[in-house]
Order: structure tokens, then C-alpha cells, then sequence
């Protein structure tokens, strides 16, 4: 059907409709509604039409004369075009042919890194260069915001979806018509890497954080990033909708993935220009997840779930996939949904060249408030203990203050060597770990993406207590984890690397000192530092565990830092001034020992934290 106007339609308006009209043919001719009607009157098998004898199903043309002209929505319409066929009301499909407007918007969409042939540029504010596929993947972003299309952004962990997402919003800050403040909903524990990486790369934005204790929207700036959690967005969406937002972005878009949940009901009401899911994991278990984050993206192009799951997700996972109906269903679905969702791998051949062998990567968490407790109550009491003493004696008290920050830092449990009955009553040796680590909370977060890409991970502490803790809480999860400490056999050693090379356990926990040498672990895609070890070289050699000779494919080095902490100025040292750092923390502990009282003071103080 042809739109009225030049224009496109507002696709994202559910009161803009289009009309639908039927056309009708027997065979290869055309027929009018007055000869339907003598057709359907006639009510036999065997007629004559246009001077030839034809055979025909008298019920067929009965139903084809009764139905009505419609009215549609633009989705529908939109979708009915990519999928070139729609349900015809009896449960049958028909043909459908595009035209005008529609047939150019369904050609537009249909190769998402191709479809348009004018590529848009790098946002001069970025400071960073896109890769060719970061740039694609800003150009179809923008091409489906620009129409008031939602977008789901399913890139593999580690190809910047981040990046790409503030290139678009500085892209956006230049067309008037799109422009408004960013709104990033996202996990807590990606909140300060969020901010980290908005100051990094678009130096000069605004952004604020809209949690916990500050929860300010005013004088909210036109290109100005706003970041909340899922939870705070829950519980506030009521302020959050006042704002017209330019662009809302669902961060781990998987959080929604249940479209009757809280927050994904939450969600739907904040207003937008444009909306856009991130997401390494678009389906997890089932196809009603990918439901859920496209009806949030592009209300109304999947149609109801009722419908979807009837038309395509009973189809399709019913286990009869070699079954012609579900290889039907899965082309329709796949042609209606590829416009809409933009998926790479770090495999894929345009893609595996572009990337670096090794990215290392900061990661930043806001400690909880146990956590900040605890840390202020050690610090204080840590300094009062330091002042007045001298020699050996402070020392040692140094490195006791300096060990139980950054066990305090980890999680809890350890500085508080908690053992014996959890709170919830489980098993004795058991300890509650969930919900008191910011660090905790990440690590789920990546080994979630990362399992979930089939990757193998090597996660590294210092400390064997919390690697245990760790042990624990990832068997409570049911992730599958072995782990390789000072006191494992050597035969033992060998039968664990074996089983991680082979992939039978995907997350291998390691103490950073018994790991450091003598290990080959080419299988694993990630490294993760659950602390930092205060010697660079240290690290390097642990992380050269994964990458080193026989590797083929790019490792990710994520470094976990908790901010505002002593984690946090010591990553600094370490990237402002690695020649410094190497010499002055070359011997880890023992170099800060020698610091005044007031250097002291002022390397542990805790800044700007609040969660």
C-alpha cells in the first residue's frame, strides 16, 4: 500500500495507520470484486472466466470475497514487506507486494551494514578512531534512530558496543531533529565503567549518575548522558519519564528479557526519540527473550507475544526444525528481525582482522555499602594505629592497613575471614557472597557474556581465601569452575590445564603467585584480575598465561578496580606513569611503607563513592 505524503511515516506512532487493500486472482488473471461476487454465487467447482473453463474452490473465493479492506500500522505494514507474506485470517499466508515508500524503506533496511550508501562519519568530539566495523555499526545505528526505529546492538563482548553508543550520541548532538539528552539504564556494576568511558572518549559531555543518593535531573543538558541502574530505574521510572529523552539505551539488555517483569514493565514507560538494546546475548533460552528486547526496541514489530509465539517460537523450537513449516517460520523470522538486530562475532572473517591480539581494559565498581563501611572504619583506625610509630614496627602496620583495604576491596568475607552457617541458613562453611561485592557483581556480568559466547575464561587473585570464596559462589550459580593454588599436585596441575584446554571447564580460578609460570592456556579468550597485584610485571606474566605463542585467537585482559579506593590511585600510577610505576612499585608493598603520614593519608582515603 502507498503512504499519503512524501514523507515516511512516524514508525514508532501506534496512531499512524495505513490502508490495506486485497487484490484477487485465479491463476495468472485478475479479478474484480464483480466477478468475485458471480464466482461466489455460483458456488461451483468448474466456471468460466475471461472465455476459458477454470477450476476453482468454491470456499476459497467465498472467503476471498468476505474479506474487508483494513487498516494497518506502519510496523505491520513494514513487517508484512520484509517478510513478503501476512497472515490472511484463516491461517494461511499470502503473497504481499510492496510498493512505493514501503518497498524503498523494506530495500533500505534489509542488509544492515549495506543497506545505505551514505556512510557516516567519525564525530569529530570522539576521541578515538572507530574501526571499519564500529563504524558500520554507528552508521546503522544511526540510520534506524534517525527513523524512529528501535535497534539492538548484539555485538560479541569486547567489539565495542560502548564506544559506539557514545559515537552515536555525539552523532546525534549535530541533527537538531535528534538531539536530547542520552538515558543509559544499565547493571550497577558497569555503572563507573560507563562514566570512565564517556569521560575517556568524549571528553567535554556531560554525564551524571542518577542513583542512590543523587537523584538530580535538573538542569539536565541537552547532550548530557544520564546513567542509572535497572533497579533505580524501577523504582524512579515515574521521575525518569518527565524528561523527553533522545535516547534511551537498555545496557545487558538480557535484564528485560522477561517482558512481565518489573523492570522490564518499568522500562516501556520512559518516552524516547529513539530506543536501543545492548546485548552480547540476545537469546538465551528461548525466542520470547528476543521478543521481549525487540518489542521493547520497535514496539509492535513482532506483533503480540501471544502471536509470536504461535507463528514462530512454537514453530520453530518444537524440535521439529528440519520440519519445512519451521525452516518457513525461521526465514520469515529471520528476514523480519535482521533489520533490527545487528549481530557480530569476534570470529567473523571482516571482523577477526581489526582486532588487536590483546586489549586490556580497566574496569571500574562502586564498593556497597558494607563495603564503604568497612573500608572507612579500617581506614581510620589503620591511620590512628600508624601515627607515632617508626621503623619496623610501622612497617608492618603499613602493609597490614595497605592487605586489608584491598581484601576489604575483593569482598567482605574475606577481610572478615567469615566462616560457619550463612545468613540464609545453608550448609556450614557456606558464606552469603552475593550482593556485598561490587567486584562479585561484575564477574558475573563477564562470566555471564562470556560463557554465554562459548568463550573460556582465567580468572586471577592473590589470595587463596577469596579464590575459594569465589569457588563456592560460582558452584551456588552452577558455572563450572576448577581451581589451581600453591598446594595442587603437579599431576594434578597437568590434568586441570588438560581439561581447561579441552573445554571442559570453561572458568579456570588461579592464585596469581602459583600460576605466574609454567602454564599454557591458549583456550582461554578472557583474562580476568579480581585485584590488582601492585608489580606490573607480576600481572603481565599471569596474563601471558592466555596470551603467548599458540594463541589464535584475541584475548581480553579485564582488570577489576573498585573507585574512589587506593585500587583506584594505583591503577592511575600505573597508567599515567608506567617507567614511575615500575620503579616505585616494582616491589610492591614495601615501596609505599616508606610514605609520610599524610601521603598515607591521603593514598587511602576514600573518594567520591557512593552506591
Amino acid at each position: 500500500s502507498e503512504g499519503r505524503g512524501a514523507g515516511l511515516p512516524s514508525l514508532l506512532s501506534a496512531d499512524a495507520l495505513l490502508s490495506f487493500s486485497w487484490r484477487f486472482a485465479v491463476g495468472d488473471q485478475e479479478v474484480d470484486m464483480a466477478e468475485l461476487d458471480r464466482l461466489a454465487e455460483a458456488g461451483r467447482p468448474l466456471v468460466r472466466l475471461h472465455g476459458q473453463w477454470v477450476l476453482i474452490d468454491p470456499a476459497a473465493v467465498r472467503a476471498a470475497r468476505d474479506r474487508q479492506e483494513r487498516k494497518v500500522t506502519p510496523l505491520d505494514a513494514l513487517g508484512a514487506a520484509l517478510t513478503g507474506s501476512v497472515e490472511d485470517g484463516d491461517g494461511g499466508r499470502v503473497e504481499v507486494a510492496a510498493s512505493g515508500w514501503l518497498a524503498r524503506l523494506r530495500d533500505r533496511l534489509a542488509d544492515p551494514e549495506g543497506g545505505d550508501t551514505t556512510p557516516v562519519r567519525q564525530p569529530a568530539a570522539l576521541t578515538a578512531t572507530l574501526r571499519d566495523y564500529q563504524l558500520r555499526g554507528l552508521g546503522w545505528l544511526h540510520r534506524m534512530t534517525s527513523l524512529g526505529l528501535g535497534a539492538c546492538l548484539a555485538d560479541d563482548m569486547g567489539l565495542g558496543k560502548t564506544i559506539t553508543l557514545i559515537s552515536l550520541h555525539l552523532h546525534r548532538q549535530t541533527a537538531p531533529e535528534s538531539a536530547g539528552p542520552t538515558l543509559v539504564v544499565c547493571p550497577t556494576s558497569l555503572m563507573g565503567n560507563w562514566q570512565r568511558e564517556i569521560e575517556k572518549f568524549a571528553p567535554g559531555t556531560p554525564v551524571r549518575r542518577f542513583h542512590a543518593g543523587r537523584r538530580s535531573l535538573a538542569e539536565l543538558a541537552d547532550g548530557e548522558f544520564v546513567l542509572t541502574t535497572y533497579g533505580t530505574m524501577r523504582v524512579d521510572a515515574g521521575k525518569l519519564a518527565e524528561v523527553g529523552w533522545g535516547l534511551v539505551v537498555a545496557d545487558e539488555a538480557q535484564h528485560i528479557k522477561n517482558p512481565f517483569s518489573a523492570t522490564a514493565r518499568a522500562l516501556r514507560t520512559l518516552p524516547a526519540k529513539a530506543r536501543v538494546a545492548l546485548t552480547g546475548t540476545p537469546v538465551e533460552n528461548n525466542l520470547s527473550e528476543l521478543w521481549a528486547i525487540l518489542d521493547w526496541t520497535t514496539p509492535g514489530l513482532l506483533g503480540p507475544l501471544s502471536r509470536f509465539r504461535t507463528h514462530y517460537a512454537q514453530a520453530i523450537e518444537g524440535g521439529a526444525a528440519a520440519s519445512p513449516e519451521a525452516g518457513a517460520a525461521a526465514e520469515r523470522l529471520a528476514r523480519l528481525v535482521r533489520p533490527f538486530l545487528l549481530r557480530r562475532r569476534k570470529s567473523d572473517p571482516g571482523i577477526a582482522p581489526e582486532l588487536p591480539p590483546k586489549t586490556e581494559t580497566d574496569r571500574a565498581v562502586a564498593l556497597t555499602k558494607e563495603q564503604t563501611g568497612l573500608y572507612e572504619a579500617v581506614v581510620r583506625e589503620g591511620l590512628a594505629e600508624i601515627a607515632g610509630t617508626d621503623g619496623f614496627a610501622r612497617r608492618g602496620l603499613v602493609v597490614k592497613l595497605l592487605t586489608s583495604l584491598k581484601q576489604i576491596c575483593n569482598h567482605p568475607a574475606q577481610y572478615l575471614k567469615e566462616s560457619g552457617p550463612a545468613e540464609d541458613g545453608r550448609a556450614a562453611g557456606a558464606v552469603r557472597i552475593a550482593g556485598r561485592s561490587g567486584k562479585v557483581e561484575l564477574l558475573d556480568e563477564l562470566l555471564d557474556s562470556i560463557l554465554a559466547e562459548g568463550a573460556s575464561v582465567l580468572v586471577f587473585t592473590q589470595y587463596v581465601q577469596m579464590a575459594r570464596l569465589l569457588e563456592g559462589h560460582m558452584a551456588a550459580r552452577g558455572v563450572p569452575t576448577q581451581f589451581l593454588h600453591g598446594g595442587t599436585p603437579v599431576a594434578r596441575r597437568e590434568e586441570m590445564v588438560r581439561r581447561f584446554q579441552d573445554g571442559a571447564a570453561p572458568v579456570f580460578l588461579l592464585s596469581l603467585k602459583a600460576a605466574g609460570t609454567g602454564l599454557n592456556l591458549t583456550r582461554a579468550a578472557h583474562v580476568v584480575h579480581f585485584d590488582r597485584w601492585w608489580n606490573p610485571a607480576v600481572e603481565a606474566q599471569a596474563t601471558d598465561r592466555a596470551y603467548r605463542i599458540g594463541q589464535t585467537q584475541p584475548v581480553q585482559v579485564h582488570r577489576i578496580i573498585t573507585e574512589g579506593t587506593i585500587e583506584d590511585r594505583i591503577a592511575d600510577m600505573l597508567a599515567r606513569k608506567q617507567q614511575l610505576a615500575d620503579a616505585v612499585l616494582g616491589s610492591g608493598e614495601a615501596a609505599l611503607t616508606e610514605l609520610t603520614d599524610a601521603e598515607l593519608a591521603d593514598l587511602v582515603a576514600l573518594r567520591g563513592n557512593e552506591r
